[in-house]
């Protein structure tokens, strides 16, 4: 995973572009989705949170959107993405992980009304993600 890391606000983020020809995660819908940034925020609602932000173009197109298929997605990519990388025992645990879902990248603090974003909260119990609110 190439990409630049900057510091925004006192949030970390490892930019990772999808670049043409990215490889595509499995994820139950069958999306296609690749991974965009990873954002470590240490201020998060209950302590250090860290966002996986991912690009799946479809979810943007008229008959793309399945909020029960996206949030499927999104469990999947936390558990079967996010918890292994969180998993090395190298850093504190995350009192939470957020998977986005987007169908273009939208640089961090910024808005575009044009966009289709989906967010979902997850706390990690058992090394299991389960959904929370956020």
């Amino acid at each position: 995973m190439g990409g630049a890391v900057q510091r925004w606000a006192g949030i970390w983020v490892l930019a990772a572009a999808p670049a043409a020809g990215a490889e595509a995660l499995a994820v139950p819908s069958g999306l296609e989705v690749v991974l965009h940034e990873v954002i470590t925020d240490p201020r998060g609602v209950d302590g250090l949170t860290i966002r996986f932000h991912f690009i799946a173009p479809a979810i943007g197109a008229e008959d793309g959107f399945d909020p029960d298929a996206a949030l499927a997605d999104m469990e999947h990519l936390c558990q079967n993405y996010a918890l292994p990388r969180l998993a090395s025992g190298t850093g504190p645990t995350p009192a939470h992980v957020v998977v986005g879902l987007a169908d273009r990248p939208v640089p961090l603090g910024e808005v575009d009304p044009d966009a289709v974003q989906l967010f979902e909260a997850f706390r990690i119990e058992d090394a299991a993600c389960v959904a929370d609110i956020f």
